[in-house]
């Protein structure tokens, strides 16, 4: 796969967070490959993490809203309402280089950026899906940001391409452009039971599984009008139990008793829905990611946009504050880490 979303339908869970640590890796790893960022949330956490956290990254998103057009996620669905049904060549215009206001970020690293205008324009893009002609008003609308995608692989020429793709929890429009772009979704989730009543929303909102409460509303739902006018809808990749809490160096035992109960929701899942997986050969329990907790790490990761090649162990000043990065819990966690992005 080439295109991941990075999706819960519960907030707070570390997507935005887990975004940046894949994309600034895979692309330090690969830097023959292009690593595109695609921002679609409003908040645009990813992008100020990227943009070398909250010192810099006002001055920088407020540089590319100024652009004529906004140089934003933004700026390119505005440039799509008004030519909803015809592709746009040039997508550069929309794109910028995260090196340029962060000398952390590798070179071959782009992002559309982040925009809090994404929340006021989303009921016109969702207005014009509606629209009743041309008939495949629907399925031209969705796929907007897939045609992103596309117009950014020919931008790349013959090198190889990845895109990691920032969701909102909410099932808004512009979620829904973002799932229908990617080939697999991501899942992080903490161990606690609303996790795993999202994860079921996820799998209900996407493919249109759910229990016989909801079964009434699934002749209207996403994942029904997908399959009959042939949008693409992603697989379920991988899930990752983020934040795990540890007690002497194993998981703590609420966490593992939680972390179960979602593990079991999976694999009942997978037994009748196999296809809904990137992985139908092995049950989705064998392949949860586990990273263990360490606030002080991310902290410092995100407010400075480090990625995780560059941390090292040692004091930092985070706002004033002396934060100690200690070696062991540091390489327990980049390992982990690691092991995520070796997935992708």
């Amino acid at each position: 796969m080439s295109s991941y979303a990075f999706w819960n339908n519960k907030g707070g869970v570390g997507k935005s967070f887990l975004c940046f640590v894949a994309a600034c890796e895979y692309a330090y790893r690969h830097p023959d490959t292009d690593v595109y960022v695609i921002d679609l949330c409003p908040q645009a956490n990813v992008s100020e993490t990227l943009f070398g956290g909250y010192r810099t990254s006002a001055e920088a998103i407020g540089s590319l809203n100024s652009k004529t057009p906004r140089a934003t996620v933004a700026g390119y669905l505005e440039a799509r309402l008004n030519s909803p049904f015809r592709m746009i060549d040039d997508v550069s215009p929309y794109l910028c280089a995260p090196k340029e206001f962060n000398p952390n970020i590798p070179e071959n690293l782009r992002l559309v950026c982040g925009d809090n205008l994404l929340e006021i324009i989303s009921e016109a893009i969702r207005q014009t899906s509606q629209l009743s002609i041309p008939i495949d008003a629907w399925k031209q609308v969705l796929t907007w940001v897939q045609d992103l995608t596309v117009a950014l692989r020919k931008l790349s020429g013959d090198r190889d391409t990845l895109f990691v793709i920032d969701c909102n929890p909410s099932f808004a429009i512009y979620t829904q452009l973002a799932l229908v772009a990617a080939e697999g979704v991501v899942v992080p989730f903490t161990a606690d039971d609303s996790s795993r009543r999202a994860i079921e929303n996820v799998v209900a909102l996407l493919y249109g599984l759910s229990d016989p409460h909801t079964a009434a509303y699934a002749r209207i739902s996403f994942a029904k009008r997908a399959k009959e006018d042939g949008v693409p809808v992603p697989k379920l990749h991988t899930f990752v139990s983020n934040r795990m809490t540890m007690y002497e160096g194993e998981a703590s035992k609420a966490f593992k008793a939680v972390n179960k109960t979602i593990k079991q929701t999976m694999d009942d899942i997978y037994r009748n829905h196999r296809h809904i997986f990137a992985n139908p050969k092995e049950s989705p329990s064998n392949t949860f990611i586990e990273i263990p907790d360490y606030h002080s790490a991310c902290v410092v990761a995100a407010t400075t946009g480090t990625p995780l090649h560059k941390l090292k162990p040692g004091p930092k000043k985070i706002a004033g504050e002396r934060v100690q990065l200690n070696p062991e819990p540091l390489k327990r966690y980049g390992d982990a880490l690691e092991q995520f992005v070796n997935c992708l």
